[in-house]
């Protein structure tokens, strides 16, 4: 990692980010919305597309000088659809969320009603919550999961039936479960909504064939591209055909200007890599090593939403332990392990304080780690939460996970 040039204008800016990369470097990173990105993916990032405005489309900007840009962004929409199967990528939204959010203004109008997952049961702050654009501006109805952690289709369907959304949402931020998306389609069919599926967490594990994909059924596919996908911050769009001009429209002028194209020639060079035959190998350790992590958890004592994985999160259920999803995060930050708090099904405890830990696979994926390692991952954080009064414990458990940290070395030419 090169900073001279920073280090010259910015000593402090310098120094911050080098102890970031002391922090990536020597924790493990268990926060499932987490990934490290590719160094070719950082270098594209940070490269002189920075400096180009280009608002509108390839070919059909507001801007002279878009020759180069209109390339590499026709190639990332390119290899959007061939990645997914899907007939049009729009790769300029910023965020999942506003890919979210264009699509909302593309085919609803403030008040149409939308079915989603609720927030505290998995879903995401974007698919409605009341605090958010989409739960502010539009008319939310949500559905949650059973007591094994599993969405009810037949719920889905009867809410459906009940209050005829105008759009049905699936995919979540906190559901460890395969996504039937075929069955999602039969209950937009039958009240003849239209169906979005937010793949953001999964994207990665769609591109490697370890997941279903929404191709065929949904009729908007967003996605992050920082999450499983293993690409910069941002968000992308994938519709069919019939669709791309008003999602276009949506993206801009309707709730963005100017694209950010130095990131969007990362999402192209991290969705190249995505189609490699390794990043299928990857997609298959991130469910091998999500599975071991959550044996390890059980086999340790501790609870997991549902009982166990499908895919490369988990949700660890702390309520028989007596303690806060917010002071086990804290703790486990104490120990080397860096995780979030989050809300388990019918959760006691407040947002803010909660009584779970989101977990996931893919980062510590990205650096190595084996079964094995994660199954030492699991006896971390169960001893870390036993002894969460014991010092001496703690400490130790400190060096367990910067062992760990060693023996799989992130970044370690930089």
């Amino acid at each position: 990692m090169n900073l001279e040039n920073v280090k010259r204008v910015d000593p402090d800016v310098a120094m911050y980010i080098e102890k970031e990369l002391e922090r990536q470097q020597s924790t493990i990173e268990l926060i499932a919305s987490e990934n490290f990105t590719s160094e070719a993916v950082m270098e594209t990032c940070g490269s002189v597309l920075t400096n180009k405005y280009a608002e509108g489309k390839p070919n059909k900007r507001y801007y002279n000088g878009c020759e180069q840009i209109d390339k590499i962004e026709s190639l990332a929409q390119k290899r959007a659809c061939e990645l997914f199967g899907m007939d049009h990528a729009n790769v300029q939204p910023h965020s999942g969320a506003q890919a979210n959010m264009a699509v909302f203004m593309a085919v609803l109008k403030p008040g149409d009603r939308v079915l989603s997952m609720d927030l505290s049961n998995g879903g995401h702050l974007s698919h409605g919550s009341p605090v958010n654009f989409s739960g502010l501006y539009f008319d939310v109805k949500s559905y949650g999961v059973d007591s094994e952690g599993n969405i009810d289709y037949d719920n889905v369907r009867s809410m459906a039936l009940e209050h005829k959304p105008k759009l049905i949402i699936c995919g979540a931020s906190n559901y460890s479960k395969i996504i039937d998306f075929k069955k999602f389609r039969e209950i937009a069919d039958e009240v003849g909504a239209y169906l979005l599926a937010d793949i953001a967490h999964i994207a990665g594990l769609i591109a490697g064939g370890v997941h279903p994909s929404p191709a065929g059924y949904a009729h908007f596919v967003t996605t992050t591209t920082h999450k499983t996908l293993r690409g910069p911050r941002g968000g992308i769009i994938m519709c069919d055909e019939e669709f791309a001009q008003i999602i276009d429209k949506a993206v801009f002028p309707g709730m963005q200007g100017g694209p950010l194209e130095h990131i969007i020639a990362g999402k192209a060079v991290a969705l190249l890599e995505a189609s490699k035959p390794e990043f299928k190998v990857y997609a298959q350790n991130i469910v091998k090593n999500a599975k071991a992590l959550a044996q390890g958890l059980l086999d340790n004592g501790m609870d997991i939403v549902g009982g166990m994985t499908e895919n490369h999160l988990m949700t660890l259920d702390l309520r028989k332990t007596g303690k806060t999803g917010k002071d086990m995060a804290n703790l486990l930050e104490v120990v080397g392990i860096t995780a979030n708090k989050n809300t388990v099904p019918n959760d006691p405890q407040s947002p803010f304080v909660t009584s779970g830990i989101r977990l996931g696979a893919a980062a510590a994926t990205t650096r190595g780690f084996d079964e094995n390692a994660m199954r030492e991952v699991a006896r971390i954080i169960s001893e870390a939460i036993k002894n969460s009064e014991n010092q001496e414990v703690l400490n130790k458990l400190k060096e367990d996970s910067l062992a760990l940290c060693k023996k799989f070395p992130l970044y370690s030419n930089m």
